[in-house]
């Protein structure tokens, strides 16, 4: 399976956020967070775009089963 840019974008993000999931579940630790010092706005921007992705692969699969 070949994957265009914004399909290989979207699955890294997704990716990225899940792992950060579980950091934040496993360890209390969250990494958005840790890097971005404080910069709440970023981080609402980031959570955000991964969700974006999640919803984008999410159709992306659907779309093909049809």
């Amino acid at each position: 399976m070949k994957l265009n840019g914004i399909t290989w974008t979207a699955l890294v993000l997704t990716v990225v956020g899940g792992l950060n999931w579980g950091l934040v579940g496993a360890f209390q630790y969250n990494l958005v967070e840790s890097i971005l010092g404080g910069m709440e706005g970023l981080e609402r921007t980031i959570y955000v775009v991964v969700g974006l992705s999640a919803l984008y692969l999410f159709i992306a699969a659907v779309s093909k089963k049809s």
